[in-house]
């Protein structure tokens, strides 16, 4: 493996800012480290980095430990949410600054800038300070600087950030074409989850200090671990009472068992749209919302509320219709766990005999 952290903790006072922390990561691999604001995302990127130190655990790069070594030697690159671009120098002395502080020599220092003017699409900018730059452009010189020195390891702290919407969208698709070319292990922390579900290889979601689940983006959609991650990966509901729900009287017998439900698991429609009517029970429809591709659905059944989605071609549906509510799957949670559940009812309809 090419990065191994090994039971880390960090305390910062009575905070555990880290809990326990294990896992491995592949040479070449694109990784989000997702989580909520101060679930630990930033503080796993800095002891990695060597700007902190763990209070127990141990640090693996390529099969050293480096948990004594200083950052400048940890073959680290970092790139920051603020750019920290130095606004005395230009773009070619920006990313120019760590091999000038190696000493470098100067046809190595430029022969390795040019390259990556090319690589990044900064070529024509050379010799414009940060100020004429575009947020976009700052970022893309962030990330020349720290690959300048050829890092066996790229870390981003949320690199997108400070940047609006239409252009992060763009660097995204660039950040991930770049890294797949260069084959450099990269982490970057962010808690944004489409952010995360698009870019990376792999996730790592952690909240609290603890890493909660590791896996493909499609693994953790698809197959969450714990209740913390099917409420917090994708855009769920909470249902208090789901024995209460039409063919998952069974499911959720447990005391205090909840369930999370996805729009994706929820078919809404008139009697005759719902493809297994004998498993649909009664709605209403209590806001409908425009989402750009599709509309979103806010319906009550009964004493719970659920979200589901519904497309343009299909004859809209108002506030206060009464419709009929399919339920195909839902995620039981109990004792922190998460446990699919299908619906039993649905059976294929018997074929009629003329």
């Amino acid at each position: 493996m090419h990065i191994e952290v090994r039971n880390v903790n960090k305390a910062f006072g009575t905070h555990q800012a880290v809990r326990d922390v294990s896992f491995t990561i592949e040479r070449g691999k694109l990784i989000g480290l997702l989580g909520p604001s101060g679930g630990g995302k930033s503080t796993l990127l800095r002891i990695l980095a060597g700007l902190e130190t763990p209070d127990s655990g141990d640090i693996f790069i390529n099969g050293q430990r480096v948990n004594d070594v200083k950052p400048q030697l940890r073959g680290i690159g970092f790139v920051f949410q603020n750019y920290a671009l130095f606004k005395h120098m230009n773009v070619f002395d920006n990313i120019a600054f760590g091999l000038t502080i190696r000493k470098a020599r100067k046809a190595e220092i430029k022969e390795r800038v040019n390259e990556l003017l090319e690589l990044t699409g900064l070529r024509g900018f050379e010799h414009r300070y940060p100020h004429q730059l575009s947020g976009g452009q700052r970022q893309r010189v962030a990330f020349a600087r720290a690959l300048a020195p050829k890092p066996e390891l790229l870390l981003l702290d949320e690199p997108f950030a400070a940047i609006d919407a239409k252009v992060r969208k763009e660097l995204r698709t660039w950040l991930k074409s770049l890294i797949a070319e260069l084959g450099i292990t990269s982490i970057f922390v962010t808690h944004d989850q489409d952010e995360a579900v698009e870019v990376a290889d792999e996730m790592l979601i952690v909240q609290q200090g603890r890493l909660e689940q590791q896996g493909s983006p499609i693994h953790i959609y698809t197959d969450p671990r714990t209740a913390f991650v099917a409420g917090f990966i994708g855009h769920s509901s909470v249902v208090e009472q789901p024995n209460s729900l039409r063919g998952f009287e069974n499911a959720a017998s447990l005391a205090g068992a909840k369930a999370i439900i996805r729009p994706e698991f929820v078919e809404v429609g008139r009697q005759e749209e719902i493809a297994f009517p004998s498993a649909a029970e009664k709605g209403k429809v209590r806001h409908v919302f425009f989402r750009g591709a599709h509309l979103e659905l806010d319906v009550e059944i009964g004493a719970n509320r659920v979200s589901a989605h519904r497309s343009l071609d299909q004859v809209p549906l108002q506030p206060g219709e009464e419709v009929s509510v399919l339920i195909h799957r839902l995620y039981v949670i109990s004792d922190e766990s998460a446990t699919m559940v299908e619906n039993p009812l649905k059976v294929d309809p018997l074929p009629v005999h003329i």
